[in-house]
């Protein structure tokens, strides 16, 4: 198409498109250079989160004036987190690799639970129990005995099983198709540093996870009723063998139950504790206090006895209640957690994407723009009598 203009029509028209691309250029300009086009001399806006220190060793956390101190922690890894939120107020070596021991079990949970309707009831094969190593806490899963898929959770939970993981992993269809569901549900997560070999926590080389994604699994699980119910339950009835008796069965998490020394916390309300020769004493755990909920995750602690981790989560948790509105994030327990890409999102619910508003909203304007421009420049070319002649 050729367009064929007098000299003071070519020179209107000319004056037009170059306003009509002054008009664009701002926005374009910023859709570039991904500046945000406010008021000059801004900065960086108020509510920009900051960089994630997580990656970062070492012990970090951002207080603001008036903040308590961390406390002095001998663990290997600890994160404390915001339930709500997922905002992580503080942390050490949070995406260090370490076994987990039976803190495992939460992700185990995470995957299984949903498949397996609490009131079915199995009756055990002895080829169940074959594989459970040695050395494992057993809540007494008996062969032949039938048990409710309810009472198998509170064997895990509450006894730390391994039999009785063995039992619900089969039902599931069998410990590698268990693992293989936990490393799935883990990514979906944003979990990348969990490894599973053995769904019941048990040491075997190369299974590992790490403070942050043993954190994101407890936080995880309080959103399920069934997975918050079990871990905060202190004490349930177990099936003897035979069947027509029981025994009781009472949570190890001595943070919970207060026993053995330790002085029950406050407000507790779970999650998961664990022991391994590998990987020495861990424990998540979460409180709620004045409408707010902690997570708190502490991986082997090096000094003291073997009830170490439970003070030292104890500190933690009185850290995190007490640094209420004075510290800054260092990072976020959503950060990794995949989202649904476009296709899955039905056309009847699509919404500007989280975080991409001013992108979106630029985008709108330059192509509002440019179709307000273009219209502006036929009309302009009509009025001036140009024919448009197509060639």
């Amino acid at each position: 198409m050729t367009i064929r203009l007098t000299s003071r029509a070519a020179v209107s028209t000319c004056a037009l498109c170059v306003a009509g691309l002054l008009a664009l250029s701002p926005a374009a300009a910023a859709t570039r250079s991904g500046a945000d086009p406010g008021p000059r001399g801004g900065g960086q806006r108020a509510g920009v989160p900051q960089p994630s220190l997580l990656y970062r060793s070492g012990t970090q956390v951002r207080p603001r004036a008036g903040a308590p101190r961390v406390p002095d922690v001998s663990a290997l890894s600890w994160l404390v987190a915001d339930a709500r939120t997922g905002e992580v107020l503080a942390a050490h070596d949070a995406h260090r690799r370490l076994p987990p021991a039976s803190t495992l079990k939460t992700l185990f949970a995470l995957a299984v639970l949903p498949v397996l309707p609490g009131g079915v009831r199995h009756t055990v094969d002895e080829r169940e129990l074959r594989e459970v190593g040695s050395g494992s806490s057993l809540v007494g899963v008996a062969e032949g005995n039938t048990y409710r898929v309810t009472d198998l959770w509170n064997g895990v939970f509450l006894n730390s099983g391994n039999d009785a993981v063995h039992v619900l992993a089969a039902l599931s269809g069998g410990r590698r198709a268990a693992a293989q569901r936990m490393e799935a549900k883990a990514r979906s997560l944003g979990a990348r540093d969990t490894r599973v070999l053995s769904p019941d926590g048990y040491d075997a080389p190369g299974q590992v996870s790490s403070a942050y994604d043993l954190t994101l699994f407890g936080r995880e699980g309080l959103r399920n009723p069934d997975f918050a119910r079990y871990c905060a339950t202190v004490e349930a009835d177990f099936p003897g063998r035979g069947g027509d008796w029981s025994y009781p069965i009472r949570n190890t998490n001595r943070l919970l139950t207060g026993s053995d020394g330790v002085q029950r916390y406050r407000g507790l309300i779970g999650i998961k504790n664990g022991y391994t020769s590998e990987a020495g004493h861990t424990l998540v755990a979460a409180a709620r206090r004045d409408g707010r909920t902690l997570v708190v995750t502490v991986m082997n602690p090096q000094d003291g006895d073997g009830f170490a981790v439970y003070e030292e989560a104890r500190s933690l948790l009185d850290w995190g209640f007490a640094s209420a509105g004075r510290v800054d994030p260092v990072g976020s327990l959503e950060a990794l957690r995949a989202r649904p890409v476009a296709h899955e999102v039905p056309a009847s619910a699509a919404v500007t994407p989280p975080g991409a508003g001013s992108g979106w909203a630029q985008a709108g304007t330059i192509a509002g723009a440019a179709a307000l421009g273009a219209g502006v420049v036929t009309l302009a070319l009509r009025l001036l009598g140009c024919r448009l002649v197509q060639e």
